[in-house]
């Protein structure tokens, strides 16, 4: 049941109408490929004109692209100078820290040196202090059991002594004394 002249082929049949929309597709090609559009501000043919405007874009997105990897480049290179920089400012605070240390730890020796110095000082000091003032304390003990010694020579002997037998009785009064044998 064709009404056409041609051939029926389902959904697409082969008649007069295709053949005139064949060719009007083709005259439009040919014309859009061919003839400017110079009165709409198009000076060239319109597929020469679209394949400019494309490629112009492309050129455009290329270089965009080339500049964003030159930029990326940059951006990575600052990164690379920026993590050497923290890394040297890095090590230059644990080189402040570490010498920080050892100064501190040489300034606690020295001050423990120096307190151990006064406290030896300090201590000599002392113990000559006491052996002198054990000294005064002696001779001050000496004159008295001296004259004790004496009193009580003149009295058990009845007179008094010469000077020579009477330093010869208190040096020997002294020695029972310091030695502590003070039985004799």
């Amino acid at each position: 049941m064709s009404h056409g002249v041609f051939l029926d082929a389902g959904p697409l049949s082969l008649d007069g109408t295709f053949i005139v929309e064949i060719v009007g597709f083709l005259l439009m090609l040919a014309f859009l490929n061919y003839v400017p559009l110079k009165f709409v501000g198009i000076p060239k043919p319109v597929f020469r004109w679209i394949i400019d405007i494309a490629e112009t874009r492309q050129r455009e997105i290329t270089a965009q692209l080339e500049s964003a990897r030159k930029e990326r480049e940059e951006a990575e290179g600052r990164l690379k100078e920026a993590e050497i920089k923290l890394a040297e400012a890095r090590s230059t605070a644990q080189a402040v820290i570490d010498g920080a240390t050892r100064s501190g730890e040489q300034l606690r020796a020295e001050l423990k040196e120096k307190a151990e110095e006064d406290a030896r000082r300090i201590t000599e000091s002392a113990r000559k202090e006491i052996e002198a003032e054990r000294d005064r304390a002696l001779q001050s003990v000496r004159g008295e059991v001296a004259s004790l010694v004496v009193a009580a020579t003149e009295k058990v002997i009845g007179e008094t002594l010469d000077v020579t037998k009477h330093r010869h009785l208190i040096d020997k009064a002294i020695e029972e004394v310091a030695s502590g044998d003070g039985s004799r």
